[in-house]
């Protein structure tokens, strides 16, 4: 008879992502995992297979998350202008988190195809929601009626990640609104 999980995978799995976000996949160890997940090997082989396969569901959980909430703040306001602006203000103000989704684009770039699948999927449902937005706030006159909305979607989410990269790398929160501010400003 097979023992009893005695852990929490759901925890287990937001330490790997915190893991991965931290020092990436080639700089996480399996050791620093079991460590980060409290977990023995073989629990963790038991219960996500190897280090590959829980680094995909880490990178899937977590992107589900993020554009999640994404795409809620968003939705949220009834102006899509403010939900643009409380979106650059989300990714200022929150704690500083790594990204994970950030880290694998900028770690594998396109050389995984698994992991462009979920990087892609991720940038497109962002940048149509950033589109729709924008369609909109240009039809109640909130932003300005010349800006393309494909290419203003595709400035944002590079923006996005900007402000992600920039705090990583120990930007001030000053800066970051300095950075959100001239986004806005972009669209009129």
């Amino acid at each position: 008879m097979a023992r009893p999980r005695l852990f929490d995978r759901d925890e287990a799995l937001e330490r790997a992502i915190d893991a991965f976000s931290e020092h990436g996949y080639s700089g996480t160890s399996t050791d620093d995992l079991l460590t980060a997940m409290d977990l023995s090997r073989q629990s963790l082989y038991n219960a996500f297979g190897d280090k590959r396969n829980l680094y995909l569901e880490a990178l899937r959980t977590y992107i589900a998350q993020s554009v999640s909430e994404h795409l809620r703040i968003l939705n949220r306001s009834a102006s899509a202008r403010k939900g643009i602006e409380q979106l650059l203000a989300d990714f200022v103000d929150r704690p500083l988190r790594a990204c994970l989704g950030t880290h694998a684009v900028c770690e594998f770039g396109r050389t995984d195809p698994e992991i462009t699948a979920l990087t892609d999927t991720a940038a497109h449902t962002l940048r149509t929601a950033l589109e729709r937005c924008i369609a909109k706030a240009k039809a109640d006159g909130e932003i300005a009626a010349d800006v393309d909305e494909r290419a203003a979607a595709h400035f944002l989410g590079a923006t996005l990640s900007g402000i992600k990269l920039a705090a990583r790398g120990g930007a001030t929160k000053d800066v970051l609104r300095d950075i959100a501010q001239m986004a806005l400003r972009s669209l009129g």
